[in-house]
């Protein structure tokens, strides 16, 4: 880490300002769309008393889960001491708050009331596992500044292991956090999953590292700096690693619903029923989201950098699917407080199948506004600051480098 050169980017070409300006649009979007939905009340959004979680909600998540993820590059360089990565410490400590920071801006303007943001943040439930991921999220940024700062100061470089193993725990009961909102929520049949936890974990890495090498190859193409293949291979290869994973627990999660006999119904409703979900988890979730990209990172088509994009990208699009599934799809199903019973309908929806959401436009912009709020932080800090190494070709960073055989 002491022998690499970290430059901010110069950001004087129309191309950056013009990003800078599209980027900035979409979140002056999303402020316009949370007043109207606020001015309006939420009548005018697809949420109602049943689904009470919508579309910014999804965003929400992901990237709250993303940015849990996108930390993972700077741990294996420091806490698991791979020498490759440590030079990507910075940027991925950059891109894992902006992504939390992104969020948390898409809760804040959901609430309605914004102000009493106040009061969740100074009146505490320690039995609400929502209180309690109020601490974990503000705690994540300042650690993460703090890990930050040890990176880039050269007098406290010494404290860069102690930071970075403080910062990889913390990311970890971060996401346990997150996934235990599902896990411990015993009033959604789609809910109630200890196995939410360390799945949420491990979506964490997936999302997280797909969104950090589609920054990074932005990020050096758009610098015109040098990008190794070796790293990119590796990282690749991780990601495919970490899908195969998400894969696997989405698996034994739904194996495990389909043997106990009180989640038939909901397992019915979402593998095989007649809303949305079911194309959405099948096509989306599972071919998009999973065996695609599967097939495009580990296949000759793996040796193309833009494929490699467009699988991360696949990834990212199937991770909001899957956030989707879960998350509207838990609440669209009704709770069975009576199994094996008729129950007679009372009026207030308790006798139906099924219920349906439509999002709103003004939701889409919300959730849409939350990724540019990461993209635009990401943007100023690696051009205020030297957040980016000023070369990661293989001969400066690959150990296993062999120059006169690669040049052949």
């Amino acid at each position: 880490m002491k022998n690499t050169r970290y430059l901010a980017l110069e950001g004087q070409s129309k191309g950056f300002w013009g990003l800078l300006v599209l980027v900035g649009a979409f979140v002056a979007a999303g402020l316009g769309a949370a007043y109207f939905m606020e001015h309006s009340g939420h009548h005018v959004t697809g949420m109602d008393n049943q689904i009470v979680w919508g579309i910014p909600h999804v965003f929400a998540i992901f990237l709250i889960v993303a940015a849990s993820g996108a930390l993972n590059v700077a741990s294996i360089g420091t806490v698991f001491g791979r020498s490759m990565y440590k030079p990507l410490g910075r940027l991925s400590s950059l891109l894992a708050i902006s992504l939390l920071i992104g969020g948390l801006a898409i809760l804040v303007l959901d609430l309605g009331r914004p102000d009493r943001l106040i009061v969740a943040m100074t009146y505490y439930n320690f039995k609400s596992i929502f209180a309690w991921n109020i601490i974990l999220y503000t705690g994540f940024i300042v650690v993460t500044a703090i890990y930050i700062w040890m990176m880039m100061e050269r007098k406290m470089n010494r404290y860069y292991k102690p930071a970075g193993f403080v910062a990889f725990l913390w990311r970890l009961i971060l996401t346990t956090g997150t996934g235990s909102i599902f896990g411990f929520l015993v009033a959604r049949q789609g809910y109630d999953a200890a196995i939410m936890a360390p799945m949420f974990i491990i979506m964490s890495f997936s999302f997280g590292l797909a969104a950090f090498i589609l920054v990074l190859m932005a990020a050096y193409r758009w610098a015109d700096r040098p990008l190794g293949d070796a790293l990119l291979q590796r990282l690749k290869n991780l990601l495919g690693v970490f899908v195969a994973a998400v894969l696997y627990f989405v698996l034994v999660y739904h194996l495990t619903n389909l043997y106990a006999t009180e989640h038939h119904g909901v397992e019915a409703f979402i593998l095989a029923g007649p809303s949305v979900h079911t194309p959405l988890f099948w096509v989306g979730q599972i071919l998009v989201g999973s065996l695609l990209p599967l097939a495009i990172l580990y296949s000759k088509l793996g040796q193309s950098r833009a494929w490699i994009g467009i699988g991360s990208a696949l990834v990212i699009l199937g991770g909001l699917i899957q956030l989707y599934v879960i998350v509207i799809g838990g609440q669209a199903y009704p709770l069975e407080i009576f199994p094996d019973y008729e129950v007679i309908g009372s009026g207030f929806g308790d006798d139906m199948a099924y219920y349906t959401y439509v999002p709103s436009l003004p939701e889409f912009v919300l959730g849409l506004s939350g990724i540019a709020i990461a993209l635009l932080l990401v943007i100023v800090g690696v051009r205020v600051l030297h957040f980016l190494p000023t070369t990661l070709a293989d001969e400066e960073i690959d150990p296993h480098y062999a120059g006169a055989e690669r040049t052949v």
